[in-house]
């Protein structure tokens, strides 16, 4: 908010711009943003919070703050929350409210209940009041209020039970969020303070959202605005094994569910026990085009080393997003409210296939990928048919065919079916190359697909001895086509499928531009520009990305320094017919990001 006076003042103040009171951002394509929790808060004094801010200033900016009023047993009084907003916003800092819906058991409050992180039990009429009074004196204090991403519940009480009825529990629970949402939270917030915007964080457990009452869908026509939780932290050995892409992807997904309301993206130092690892979140979140990059939290950034580092990259992440465009990729429907082969696209993510997710199916795009989750839309093989039939390209996997298999072979889209076995694949066949064969690789388990010969077409086999099975199956339907792709059945394993058989994979979902290598990310937007970054992590060593196009180009350029990588032609066989095309090859070094286009 810009404050008005009878005389404007602009003057310049270590480098930045102050107008009216609010210094305008430190840069340019996102805020920097941190959240300060109830117990860090209540806990400042005077001194304190001028020390801390002249660390975060120095290494990170500081445009924003979102100050938490309540948190577990943490309530902050008004005093001491004016005081902190006081202080910030002298400084040229805009400070919002924020609220973690965690609490203990209080008296009035029906006590002894099973509450994972002491998240609120909406069926008891005292925390339901409870929550209803925080809402409103937050409210009271911001013009923008967040919900830290503990707003859902888990309770099983006796009487979350007798409420749920013959319903089952994500029935019932996005019943009774709908209703908390609306009567406890927003309408009572708005009626203290009209102005009030009030902000919907949605942790980094997509798959998990309709099992605990976090129902996007639904809450999108409730609040103003949502938050995306883009901590991955190190995937190895935390309890969510989430892939880094995460960061990028989801963001992109809430994106797409609210457009232009996705406020920005909320990352923290937990499990992170590299540099690389912690600040990675935040380039991806950057990347995907988030207005905020949220710093979690305000204590644990104080004389972290972390920080000095995540304070020299700022302006380069900045720089790279300049002019860039919004960002493209392979439409992947992910309904609301879905699981099955969780992360997947994300693992795909993570070998160079751009994806952009989305919960709605786009039946404009010129290619459609659906994974298992897609089948939570009871539509969805109407939706496929109809695409596939005026000229679209879906791709599907082996967990979609598996659960919708009996639909898709009466509809006509295919013949195929899985064996209820699976094979070691440790040899590859590219069907249309004469030459096109990886022997004696690592063993890795496939489902079987099962098809009528010539009825489809195989893209790739796999097997091992003098037994194979499609790997890449293509079935033809109208105007278009219709993809299987085979997926190992550990995810993980396809990071170890040999390049050339997964360049398969990667033309069947990027047509013909694509780039081949591994542990790396390639964000596409619609200016043209791409991006590259090769992952901090196992096989830590240059390795070289090759970009593949059918475009007639001379060179690839690195934006930022202006060096030209030549392109040469390039050919090879696919279907039987030689195709031609351009390729250009670069160094990709871990930890480093580089813009890249086409001349």
């Amino acid at each position: 908010m810009i404050r008005c006076t009878h005389r404007i003042e602009v003057s310049l103040f270590y480098g930045y711009l102050y107008f009216g009171g609010y210094k305008m951002g430190h840069f340019k394509n996102f805020k920097t943003v941190v959240y300060i929790p109830a117990q860090v808060a209540k806990g400042f004094t005077a001194d304190k919070l001028a020390s801390d801010y002249d660390f975060l200033e120095k290494y990170i900016g500081l445009d924003k703050v979102y100050l938490e009023t309540h948190r577990g047993d943490t309530d902050v009084d008004k005093e001491q929350l004016l005081m902190v907003k006081g202080f910030l916003e002298s400084k040229g800092v805009e400070v919002s409210g924020g609220i973690t819906t965690t609490i203990n058991d209080f008296k009035g409050a029906e006590g002894g209940k099973q509450r994972l992180f002491e998240t609120f039990c909406y069926t008891d009429p005292a925390m339901r009041n409870r929550f209803k009074e925080i809402c409103e004196f937050t409210a009271s204090l911001f013009d923008e209020v967040i919900l830290d991403d503990f707003y859902f519940t888990n309770c099983t009480c006796e009487r979350c039970i007798r409420e749920k009825g013959n319903d089952d529990w994500v029935t019932f629970r996005r019943r009774l969020m709908k209703d908390v949402s609306e009567n406890c939270c927003v309408k009572p917030a708005k009626a203290v303070n009209p102005k009030v915007k009030m902000v919907i964080k949605y942790p980094n457990w997509r798959e998990s959202y309709h099992f605990t009452g976090y129902v996007p869908g639904v809450q999108k026509d409730i609040f103003d605005a949502t938050y995306t939780g883009t901590e991955t932290r190190s995937p190895q050995y935390t309890d969510q094994h989430l892939p880094e892409y995460l960061s990028y992807s989801l963001v992109r997904h809430m994106e797409n569910a609210w457009p232009g309301r996705n406020g920005g993206g909320w990352f923290d130092t937990y499990q992170c026990w590299s540099m690389d690892r912690y600040i990675e979140q935040a380039y991806l979140t950057a990347f995907s085009g988030a207005k905020e990059l949220m710093h979690f939290q305000w204590s644990d950034l104080i004389e972290n080393p972390f920080v000095a580092a995540m304070g020299l990259q700022l302006s380069k992440i900045d720089n790279m997003m300049e002019g860039i465009g919004k960002p493209v990729g392979v439409s992947t429907y992910i309904p609301f409210d879905s699981c099955g082969e969780n992360h997947l696209e994300m693992r795909f993510g993570m070998l160079g296939v751009p994806v952009e997710t989305t919960p709605v199916f786009d039946t404009k795009a010129s290619t459609v990928f659906l994974t298992e989750s897609a089948c939570a839309d009871s539509d969805i093989v109407k939706k496929l048919e109809a695409y596939v039939l005026e000229g679209g390209k879906a791709v599907i996997t082996t967990g979609f065919l598996n659960k919708a298999g009996d639909e898709l072979r009466a509809a006509g889209l295919t013949e195929a079916y899985l064996a209820e076995y699976p094979a070691k694949v440790t040899r590859y066949q590219v069907t249309g190359d004469f030459a096109g064969y990886e022997e004696h690789k690592s063993p890795i388990l496939f489902p079987v697909i099962c098809h009528g010969n010539n009825n489809a077409w195989s893209l790739l086999n796999g097997g091992d001895g003098d037994v194979h099975a499609p790997l890449v199956l293509r079935n033809s339907y109208g105007k278009g086509r219709l993809y299987i792709l085979a997926i190992p059945t550990a995810h993980g394993e396809l990071y170890n499928i040999p390049e050339s058989a997964m360049d398969v994979y990667k033309r069947v979902l990027c047509g013909q531009e694509y780039a081949s290598g591994k542990n790396f990310s390639m964000f596409t937007y619609d200016s043209g520009e791409f991006i590259l970054y090769r992952y901090v992590k196992s096989d830590l060593h240059t390795e070289r990305v090759t970009i593949h196009t059918s475009k007639p180009i001379e060179a690839l350029v690195d934006v930022e320094t202006g060096t030209e990588f030549k392109a040469e032609k390039e050919f090879r066989f696919e279907d039987f017919k030689r195709y031609e095309g351009y390729k250009v090859t670069v160094i990709s070094t871990p930890g480093r990001f580089v813009k890249y286009r086409f001349k």
